[in-house]
Parts: C-alpha cells; sequence; structure tokens
C-alpha cells in the first residue's frame, strides 16, 4: 500500500466504521463506504487483545502484503477499514489469503467494482 492509499484520521475511522457497510466472517470484519477519491483507501486495525505488539504487527504486514496482491478485489472509489479478529491467530497466510478474498467476492459479487 501507498501512503496516499491508507486512512489515517480517527475521524476518517470512525466515519467509515458508524456510517459505512459491512462484511464479516471469522477472520475478518471490513466496512467500506464510498469515497471522493479515484483509488481505495485502507484503515487497518487490530485490538490489542489479539496479542503483544509483535504479534499484532505481524499480521498487520500480512494483511498490507494480502492487499497489494489482490487490490482488484476492492471498489475503486471506497474507504475500507478492515478489522482483524482473534480468529486469525495460529493460522497461516495462505489461509488468511483464503478467507480474505471468499469474504470479498462473497460481498462485493452483486456490487459494481
Amino acid at each position: 500500500m501507498k501512503k496516499y492509499e491508507v486512512v489515517k484520521k480517527n475521524q476518517e475511522f470512525n466515519d467509515i466504521i458508524n456510517t459505512g457497510k459491512y462484511l464479516k466472517n471469522y477472520f475478518f470484519h471490513i466496512y467500506y463506504k464510498v469515497g471522493e477519491a479515484k483509488y481505495p483507501k485502507f484503515g487497518i486495525a487490530v485490538s490489542k487483545k489479539f496479542g503483544n505488539a509483535v504479534e499484532r504487527n505481524k499480521v498487520k504486514r500480512q494483511l498490507r502484503s494480502l492487499i497489494d496482491q489482490n487490490k482488484n478485489l476492492f471498489a475503486n472509489s471506497n474507504n475500507y477499514i478492515i478489522m482483524i479478529r482473534k480468529g486469525v491467530k495460529g493460522h497461516s497466510y495462505s489461509e488468511m489469503e483464503e478467507h480474505l478474498v471468499q469474504l470479498l467476492k462473497k460481498g462485493f459479487s452483486n456490487e459494481k467494482i
């Protein structure tokens, strides 16, 4: 992800979470809302209950990589907040990818991307 593709402000995070639509499964909660930019913007959130800082940073790095690899599954003008759930813990990178792609295809199959 490039710097301009990141949602950073707390107000933006809260706006997307409180007023946007969402998808969820055992691994992720994805909140999304239409934005003004011509490219998608992403925010990643991991609870402190997930584990220590090393574990949280590792899973965030893996998720950023998954987002880069699967950008074609995200709508161009939407803003996304992806919350990582405890279910990810102990699972491999490939399982994370499988669940993310499955959730995105299920959620956006009827919407125009």
